[in-house]
């Protein structure tokens, strides 16, 4: 089984990405989008990418932005791979895509269509589940049997929504992740990482990892 990567989304400053990689983290996010509480500043965002080692990916998370304004907060920040949430079609992705890493998110609402992810082939893709107003970090679960219809349509999927130490290793199982992503439950407050329980996170990712090759013929 190749191993599951782990993002952790939501991050604010150099302290805690350090303790994130070091952890065990093979991605960051880093979020642009002014109305969440876990927003940063490009250049904020700039020191915290040049403070990690360059084998963990920092990931620019946008919302309904358009692709200049992607693509100048991104070089601004030196971040090489963008995670978009919001109404962005198949021909804005792949013009991202020629640049940056290009992560697709959708959420589970009453809408999504496993097979439509297909139209992405450029992007990776996340599945997170539907709050009304917020997007991401909401704590809420994602629809496990629809993420898990959308992996034979992604070249690399991502699991998030509302995962945490006690679920994860159950999420794992249910949807075959490529990586998995969390936020509000690693954290203190808002923007503020709890070390113990990114520890804690990470390592019932790897136990599920391990059980899966236990049962594996």
């Amino acid at each position: 089984m190749t191993p599951v990567q782990i993002k952790i989304c939501g991050v604010t400053n150099i302290r805690d990405a350090r303790a994130c990689t070091e952890l065990g983290a093979s991605m960051i996010g880093l979020n642009f989008y002014t109305q969440g509480p876990r927003y940063i500043e490009p250049q904020a965002a700039r020191r915290i990418v040049e403070a990690i080692p360059h084998s963990v990916q920092a990931v620019g998370v946008f919302v309904d932005a358009i692709a200049d304004e992607i693509r100048s907060i991104a070089n601004a920040a030196g971040i090489r791979c963008v995670q978009l949430h919001g109404d962005f079609s198949p021909e804005t992705c792949r013009e991202l895509a020629r640049e940056f890493r290009v992560i697709r998110a959708f959420c589970t609402d009453a809408r999504f269509q496993p097979k439509e992810t297909a139209l992405f082939s450029e992007c990776d893709i996340l599945v997170d589940a539907h709050h009304p107003d917020l997007r991401g970090g909401t704590g809420l679960t994602c629809d496990w049997p629809a993420a898990r219809a959308t992996r034979p349509f992604a070249r690399f999927l991502i699991l998030s929504g509302g995962l945490n130490a006690q679920n994860v290793g159950h999420a794992i199982a249910t949807v075959a992740p490529h990586a998995v992503d969390v936020c509000s439950s690693v954290e203190s407050a808002p923007g503020a990482k709890d070390y113990l329980a990114i520890k804690n996170f990470v390592a019932a990712v790897r136990m599920a990892e391990r059980s899966a090759i236990a049962s594996s013929p």
